[in-house]
Order: C-alpha cells, then sequence, then structure tokens
C-alpha cells in the first residue's frame, strides 16, 4: 500500500498565528483539537517521561520548561488519541534544540497498539521531514487518509545526530465530533524494559516508497 512521503519542512512561526480565527490567545485557533485528545491515554514509547506532556493548551505551545526526550536512543513513538472522530488537518510539532531535533516522523492513523516490534511493518498513513527551526512549525496532512481518526501515532526514527531526541509541543488542527461506538482502549505496561527496546536500523530506506 503506497504512502505520501512528503519533503515538507512545514510552516513555522514563533507565534504560531498564521492567520488562523482565534477564540482568545489562551484556546488558539478555532480547530485547534487540544480539547478533544484524550490526554490520560497518551502513551510515549522509549521516553523519560509521560507523553501527554507536551500535549500542552495552546497558551503553552512554545515553553519549553517541559519537554519529553527519548532514552534508550533517538527514536520515539507517541500515540495520541482522541475523544471523537476526527478529521484531521495540521500536525503541529516544536522540537530540539539543536541535534536533539527531530529529523523527520512518520504518522499512522488509527493503529492503537504499534511498538518497537512491528513498527517498520506498518505502512505509515504519512511521514514528514521537518524543519531545522526551534518554533511551533505546522504539517498539512493529506485529509483525505485522516478523515476518520480515533488516534494518530507519531515515530521518531531519527534526530540531527544527538543521542537522545527532544520535543517539547505536539498539537492538531482539524474538526472533531463524536464518536458513535466506544474505542477499544489499549492498556500498556507503565514502566516498558529498556532492554525491549530494539532500534529500528535503516528506518529511511524501509519507509521510502514513490509518492502516490
Amino acid at each position: 500500500m503506497p504512502h505520501d512521503h512528503t519533503h515538507h519542512h512545514g510552516d513555522c512561526c514563533g507565534h504560531g498565528d498564521h492567520g488562523h480565527d482565534q477564540a482568545g490567545e489562551d484556546v488558539g485557533p478555532n480547530d485547534n483539537l487540544f480539547p478533544y485528545i484524550d490526554r490520560p491515554n497518551v502513551v510515549a514509547l522509549n521516553a523519560t517521561g509521560e507523553g501527554s506532556s507536551v500535549i500542552k493548551p495552546w497558551h503553552e505551545r512554545t515553553s519549553e520548561e517541559v519537554y519529553l526526550e527519548s532514552d534508550a536512543d533517538e527514536q520515539l513513538i507517541i500515540r495520541v488519541p482522541f475523544t471523537g472522530s476526527v478529521k484531521l488537518r495540521t500536525l503541529l510539532l516544536k522540537t530540539g534544540p539543536g541535534d536533539q531535533a527531530a529529523e523527520k516522523v512518520i504518522l499512522f492513523a488509527n493503529e492503537p497498539s504499534i511498538d518497537f516490534s512491528d513498527v517498520q511493518d506498518k505502512s505509515p498513513t504519512q511521514e514528514f521531514e521537518l524543519a531545522v527551526s526551534g518554533d511551533v512549525c505546522e504539517y498539512a496532512v493529506k485529509t483525505a487518509k485522516f478523515n476518520n481518526v480515533s488516534s494518530v501515532t507519531i515515530f521518531v526514527p531519527t534526530n540531527r545526530g544527538a543521542d537522545s531526541t527532544r520535543i517539547y509541543y505536539i498539537g492538531f488542527l482539524g474538526h472533531w465530533s463524536e464518536r458513535k461506538n466506544n474505542p477499544v482502549i489499549t492498556v500498556y505496561e507503565a514502566q516498558a524494559n529498556l532492554a525491549d527496546h530494539e532500534k529500528i536500523q535503516g528506518t529511511a530506506g524501509n519507509f521510502n516508497t514513490t509518492q502516490s
């Protein structure tokens, strides 16, 4: 199954406004999905902290006081579930600094149990090469591929040369609607054994296919 490999450096801005219709500085754009993220069930694998720590409200999106950092190596998997059905439009990311910045992210829609043992076997929904920026950057997704989403899993396969990767903020823009059926919640072990995390080699080669 082909996927979108996007050479996209994002739309980055220190203020992150980009002309959106504002509902107030503390709330952000009208299509900000922060209120609809199931934060208690956000999961981060190979991370030193809680994945929910970087799911921040709009007014904290540029803050660098709280961040998520990878543990055994530079790779991260972050699964973000929503409280309803989402038509996703934009991924928002603030990563860095320097060599700790993620170089690319690979997105999977509706993969509730993906981990390092099978991420290379899954077909990505879309991937982005990230901008070299310390600001919040916007990455527009292919809405046709994210039009009925209950969760988004973000895989960071590599950074710009450091031993660990750091992420300050993850956000989403799009449209939320109430889900008709209750989702199946996957329960992860609270502390994954780092010995179980085996770095995935040659990730870029595994995922590069002709863009559809």
